[in-house]
């Protein structure tokens, strides 16, 4: 019993804890932090950049270089991204579209898989 308290406690807190990271921020209110959630419709695409707009504002969503990866979204496609901010445009971590189908762009922590470049470009 004394032991079943603490392990009860510890998954009330996560769960708590996971839905406090899923709540939906509207652009107008974006920060520099990680693992922030926002949601709206896609404005515009040009390869794996959209402009997405949630009412409130718009924002340039960067989900990666094509030569790394190619998402296909559409204008007009609603959309879920998780990602972070950093002062110009939102950097896609992982998009959810409105049907369920979720694309993983990449870890949220440390440098992207594409930060060295393509391989073939090294020298």
């Amino acid at each position: 019993m004394k032991l079943a308290i603490p392990l009860v406690l510890t998954s009330v807190l996560l769960n708590l804890g996971w839905q406090a990271s899923a709540t939906q921020t509207a652009i107008r209110d974006l920060q520099r932090v990680s693992d922030v959630t926002i949601a709206g419709q896609i404005l515009s695409v040009v390869g794996n950049e959209f402009i997405l707009d949630d009412g409130t504002g718009q924002i340039i969503v960067d989900a990666g270089p094509r030569w790394f990866h190619r998402i296909n979204l559409r204008q007009g496609e609603r959309v879920t991204v998780v990602g972070e901010y950093d002062d110009y445009d939102f950097d896609a971590f992982r998009i959810t579209r409105s049907n369920g189908e979720v694309i993983d762009i990449r870890d949220g922590e440390g440098l992207p898989p594409w930060s060295g470049g393509r391989r073939g470009d090294r020298q």
